[in-house]
């Protein structure tokens, strides 16, 4: 059903792989609402993806871009606002990667040049986003900037890896670069949580099928689908949310509340 909640907004989205990915159901979804925008990944993961089928799908131009190059994000910026006719209302950052994880290399034993690969990719790249976009003024006033993370940033779980210190930082930027942003350009900018997911980023994490069990059980309304996730992005775009800003929103059907339930009670009772 749609709303026209984003009728007449422009913007970027970053990270659409596959339909698998919450950045390919956000961008249905903001096309379901009236939003146009660009897409972007980068150019070895565009190979990998179905992004050409997105773009068509949607009547979007796809932008390839680095997201850890300064330079390839200027020119990004550059031609999306050149190519949308106007400055930018929302951005969704949904980039994630640990070569660590993709090399089976556990937490006490990292490797550190893959460590600071995947800090770049993963959380300092929300930052360079960020000041890009705002160096050269390409938001309106009232514009929204998300990223997407998750609860490892608060809460251990092994198998996460050096994934969960990017996602602390990722949410630490959103703090931080929110403060600046809401200040003095009424931008604002706020992390997801979402359940664990599906996705082809996430099924590289090691026991993955675990966490989605665990915390379905956990959850007193289950998983939130990747679709539920682009539902929730677009009103975080939207004005319905115009004083949302510096937040890390849990989305996760309850789950980070939730300190039992029943049915992990009954589990272990057997």
């Amino acid at each position: 059903m749609s709303y026209n909640l984003l009728k007449g907004k422009r913007g970027i989205i970053f990270g659409a792989l596959d339909e698998n990915s919450i950045a390919w159901k956000t961008a249905e979804r903001v096309h379901e609402e009236g939003g146009t925008f660009v897409l972007t990944n980068a150019p070895i993961a565009m190979r990998m993806g179905q992004i050409d089928v997105l773009a068509k799908k949607t009547g979007s131009e796809i932008i390839p871009a680095d997201a850890t190059s300064e330079e390839d994000l200027a020119n990004l910026v550059a031609k999306a606002t050149e190519i949308l006719g106007g400055k930018l209302d929302f951005v969704l950052h949904s980039i994630g990667m640990s070569v660590n994880v993709r090399k089976g290399r556990k937490y006490t034993d990292e490797k550190y040049d893959f460590t600071a690969k995947g800090w770049d990719v993963s959380a300092l790249s929300f930052h360079k986003v960020m000041q890009t976009l705002y160096k050269a003024d390409a938001m309106n006033e009232w514009g929204s900037i998300v990223a997407l993370t998750y609860m490892a940033a608060q809460r251990t779980f092994p198998d996460y890896n050096d994934m969960a210190d990017n996602k602390a930082y990722l949410e630490s930027v959103a703090r931080s670069f929110g403060y600046f942003y809401g200040k003095e350009k009424k931008v604002r900018v706020n992390t997801i949580s979402q359940s664990p997911t599906p996705t082809t980023a996430g099924q590289g994490v090691k026991g993955f099928d675990g966490f989605i069990s665990y915390a379905e059980k956990m959850s007193p309304l289950g998983n939130a689908t990747a679709q539920d996730c682009a539902d929730y992005t677009i009103t975080l775009f939207s004005d319905l949310t115009k004083k949302v800003t510096m937040q890390n929103l849990f989305h996760d059907g309850g789950f980070s509340n939730t300190g039992v339930s029943q049915e992990v009670i009954e589990y272990f009772s057997k």
